[in-house]
């Protein structure tokens, strides 16, 4: 093996697998990458048997082919030292992978590359193609409602679903949920059911920089794998049942509120300051074209504020965890936000006015 790449070309290439490749104790081999060379063009991969990335990157013809693999890390944090613009050789040698650029040179230990791991292929049963900035929206309006570290590990995780011609994205871990939905050209007669991983799921936001560019999605049994222009990344799925989301979302609330979301959003944030640390909870009160939020903690510090906010309905007061409605202020792109609700002990459901494409169930806490 002996090629040579210019450095900020196989940069980002390697961060990406840096961030996939595992650290599982008696595998040291998952540490490391795989690298080959034919022709002209680079193949690598990364995984840590639950997630993989593996792309190509052209080159001039290599002076010798060859497969090898050599520790991730080790390899990210010579070319980051490098400086912009230097031309990286490598070789083999003795078992060894030779770095050389300018007057630095280098000897990497590595590991037979018949010996690296690889996940199964899987049947793919549905494909569709769609922008990468709709799968980015998708995941990004829904993923901070995934449980972290539950019992129920179903809820680690984020729910994709393909019915008709729409893919819908849904996260919950028991106390609140995030639906997102876009529509695809392909139809489909079969609903597909999925849970992506939390790792699956901050991999696949690491990768989608093009927004306009299109991104492919294949569906498995046991994997889905994300198809890019000179990449593709593959996750194991979670075996679990999903809870029926359609059943937690409220219909026909009843008392509607309608506010500028980045005015109330700066309120909560106001008196979020003085919400206790451990609770987070949040009193808000309902009235007339009003809405008032009310915070304690135990040092018996208090803070208030009022809006002005088109309501009509029946007087309510309501207790929340107010970093819950943070976070679907946050990710809701409307100019102005509506919270729909029954009683002070119901469930609310937020939603954009413009959009419909989103939305957000928030369970009520009791203060």
């Amino acid at each position: 093996m002996k090629f040579s790449i210019e450095r900020d070309r196989f940069l980002k290439p390697l961060q990406l697998l840096n961030s996939i490749v595992g650290r599982k104790q008696g595998m040291p081999i998952l540490s490391n990458i795989l690298i080959s060379v034919e022709k002209n063009k680079i193949c690598y991969t990364g995984t840590d048997l639950d997630v993989e990335l593996s792309g190509t990157i052209k080159i001039d013809e290599a002076e010798a082919e060859g497969t090898t693999t050599v520790p991730a890390k080790k390899l990210l944090d010579i070319c980051r030292a490098l400086p912009q613009g230097e031309l990286i050789s490598f070789s083999k040698q003795e078992g060894k992978l030779r770095v050389t650029s300018g007057k630095s040179r280098f000897l990497l230990a590595t590991l037979p590359a018949n010996e690296y791991p690889t996940l199964e292929e899987s049947e793919y049963m549905y494909q569709c193609m769609l922008p990468q900035d709709e799968l980015r929206y998708l995941v990004e309006q829904t993923q901070f409602s995934m449980a972290q570290q539950d019992v129920r590990y179903y809820l680690n995780g984020l729910y994709l679903g393909v019915r008709q011609n729409q893919i819908l994205a849904v996260a919950t871990d028991g106390h609140r949920l995030a639906l997102s939905q876009v529509d695809t050209t392909e139809s489909i007669e079969h609903p597909i059911e999925m849970i992506i991983p939390r790792k699956g799921v901050t991999e696949v936001l690491r990768l989608l920089d093009e927004p306009e560019q299109q991104v492919q999605l294949e569906f498995g049994r046991h994997h889905l794998k994300v198809v890019l222009e000179d990449l593709q990344f593959t996750t194991k799925l979670i075996d679990g049942k999903f809870p029926d989301y359609r059943s937690v979302i409220p219909q026909q609330g009843g008392n509607l509120m309608v506010a500028p979301r980045e005015t109330l959003k700066q309120a909560l944030t106001r008196t979020a300051i003085l919400a206790s640390d451990k609770y987070r909870g949040i009193r808000l009160t309902f009235e007339q074209n009003k809405l008032t939020c009310q915070t304690h903690n135990p040092e018996q510090e208090e803070a208030e504020e009022d809006l002005e906010v088109s309501y009509a309905g029946e007087p309510v007061e309501i207790g929340f965890n107010v970093n819950y409605l943070l976070d679907v202020l946050n990710a809701l792109p409307d100019a102005e936000v509506q919270f729909e609700l029954r009683d002070s002990n119901s469930s609310i459901l937020i939603q954009g006015v413009e959009s419909k494409d989103c939305q957000y169930v928030v369970m009520p806490m009791r203060l």
